[in-house]
């Protein structure tokens, strides 16, 4: 049986992570990298960099990761939080690339012209007229890729980004709150600066493109943080980007020779979190997928199932993160950009209340192995999809034995000390009283 021809459109965290991880499973992999048309930084956490380093792409941290102190001004208080990691988006990709030659993906530089799925799998045209065949395809262009049909599209935003050069100094970066948006800004060591605003696209008077470099420049002039932040340097006619920065969720992600991640599978908010750990989330289960979906194409339904409800999950979770952000903004409840974003997916909680009573086993798709597979899990309010092991120790059994009458000492009896702890913590976080 021939070798698979897989192809990765998008050189991005979500296209790399797939990539890296078909690469521990044996496969080859082609992945069409174009490069990002301006220069940009992002935010991210702690956890963002480990997730990084998980998936495999350390080298790309190594270059381009700077801790900063954060500044956050937000229904009309300030807080100083803890430091935040500005992540140079052009060292990143680029050094992102290196890991990935590292690993032994082939990495095509160019741009996707066309993409034709065929009987014989998919043809994918190059802007250099190159054609790649794939037997298997995965979309992971971002904000790129070709809406779907039927996708979810949250209130309609823009986000206009400005870049410029000012005077070196402390790396810092900050958000403040507005009456009709929100706005994040950062300033590197070597004086790069950057402010982007993210308003309602529906709703808000923009000029003509042409003069939006000086509407930017007026918005950075009335703002106290941002003039604290940039200096003399906060009113210059800066280089400016626009792009959508809607909550989309697509409709189908996942076919029997194909799989949406990162953005092009769901993008949010940028209030709800950084947009590379949503990259991560979905791009890390991707290659048990796709493996399951070419090697037991008896469990494609299994498969398509997992990625498809996890990607759902994730969107609806993030996007309720962003809800109760912009809820927590007092003041301009009633204008038009905060009114619908207080409401936005729904009126669930982030987090259901823990109640053991409500706990039940049932059998879900899980990963094993490198394989999508099925597992006793348990399903409960918080944990809708299930929760298989902690800290690889099948909770199933322990849930079954308490709901049969068992006794706790009884069931943890055989099991290390240090077990027996982090399962009755798990137990007393799910509701369980004894």
């Amino acid at each position: 049986m021939a070798e698979p021809r897989i192809v990765i459109l998008g050189a991005g965290p979500a296209g790399g992570a797939t990539a890296m991880g078909l690469r521990h499973l044996g496969y080859a992999v082609e992945l069409v990298s174009d490069w990002r048309r301006f220069a940009a930084v992002e935010g991210v956490s702690q956890r963002v960099l480990d997730g990084m380093r998980h998936a495999g792409l350390s080298r790309a941290l190594e270059q381009a990761a700077v801790p900063a102190r954060r500044r956050v001004d937000w229904n009309g208080s300030r807080q100083q939080l803890n430091q935040e990691f500005l992540l140079d988006r052009q060292l990143f990709d680029r050094a992102l690339r290196e890991d990935l030659r590292h690993a032994g993906v082939t990495v095509i530089e160019g741009r996707v012209r066309d993409v034709e799925n065929t009987a014989l799998g998919h043809r994918v045209v190059l802007d250099g007229g190159q054609v790649l065949q794939a037997d298997f395809l995965v979309e992971a262009r971002g904000r790129q890729a070709p809406l779907t049909a039927n996708r979810l599209r949250g209130p309609e935003s823009v986000s206009l980004l400005n870049l410029w050069q000012g005077e070196a100094g402390e790396p810092l970066s900050a958000v403040e709150s507005l009456d009709d948006g929100w706005a994040w800004m950062a300033r590197l060591a070597d004086g790069r600066c950057y402010w982007q605003i993210t308003l309602d696209s529906s709703t808000s008077s923009l000029p003509p493109r042409a003069q939006l470099p000086a509407y930017c420049a007026q918005r950075r002039q009335q703002s106290a943080l941002a003039c604290e932040l940039f200096g003399e340097h906060v009113g210059v006619l800066a280089e400016l980007h626009a792009r959508s920065s809607t909550a989309i969720l697509a409709g189908d992600c996942v076919g029997d020779t194909w799989l949406r991640v990162g953005d092009a599978a769901m993008a949010v908010d940028p209030l709800s979190g950084n947009g590379i750990f949503q990259s991560l989330s979905s791009a890390l289960q991707a290659p048990a997928v796709i493996n399951t979906l070419l090697r037991h194409p008896q469990r494609a339904a299994l498969a398509k199932r997992f990625h498809q409800e996890r990607i759902e999950q994730l969107f609806l979770r993030f996007a309720r993160i962003g809800r109760d952000f912009y809820a927590q903004e007092q003041r301009g409840i009633d204008q038009p950009f905060w009114a619908p974003r207080r409401s936005w997916p729904d009126d669930q909680p982030i987090h259901a209340a823990a109640d053991f009573r409500q706990l039940r086993v049932d059998r879900r798709p899980v990963i094993r192995d490198g394989l999508i597979d099925e597992a006793e899990v348990v399903v409960g309010p918080d944990q809708p999809l299930g929760i298989w092991h902690v800290q690889g120790v099948e909770l199933a059994p322990l849930v079954h034995g308490l709901q049969a009458g068992q006794q706790l000492e009884a069931l943890l009896s055989n099991r290390p000390v240090a077990q027996q702890s982090m399962l009755r913590a798990w137990l007393v976080a799910q509701g369980y009283r004894g």
